[in-house]
């Protein structure tokens, strides 16, 4: 009972962080793997804040003096994982942002050409036609 208002505290926080998740599951677009990881994580941490011994204990059989410091590592390497996440996405989106700049550039430059010049001489400096060769008939295949 005395650590029971943390307790409360931080496993309302976890529930709360979980329900967020759920109610955007759809716009998250998040692969599977990661929706597991991020349930198996608010269940661990439920866990830990009610058993706070079993993470001390779990910490000794690791050979980390105490409970708090596995959980502030695993958060560490929780957070680096998180950024490169966040990194790799936005490295995605501006690729992506930039191949669609290029083609609204492009489309934009060839309908002002069509405004500026006409469709027609837009067409022909395009894909220029080549003169068609002229049928000639062999001097030997001459007909009589």
């Amino acid at each position: 009972m005395k650590y029971f208002w943390i307790q409360l505290v931080l496993i309302v926080g976890s529930v709360s962080l979980a329900l967020m998740f759920i109610r955007n599951w759809d716009q998250a677009k998040t692969r599977a793997w990661k929706r597991i990881a991020f349930s198996v994580f608010v269940l661990v941490n439920v866990y830990a804040v009610l058993r706070p011994t079993d993470v001390t204990w779990l910490a000794h059989q690791l050979g980390v003096g105490r409970g708090t410091d596995l959980v502030l590592y695993v958060m560490v390497l929780a957070m680096g994982f998180l950024t490169l996440n966040t990194f790799l996405r936005f490295r995605s989106l501006e690729k992506k942002i930039t191949d669609l700049a290029r083609t609204v550039a492009l489309s934009e430059g060839a309908r002002h050409n069509d405004e500026r010049l006409g469709p027609d001489a837009v067409r022909q400096t395009a894909a220029p036609v080549e003169p068609e060769a002229p049928a000639t008939e062999p001097a030997d295949s001459v007909k009589a």
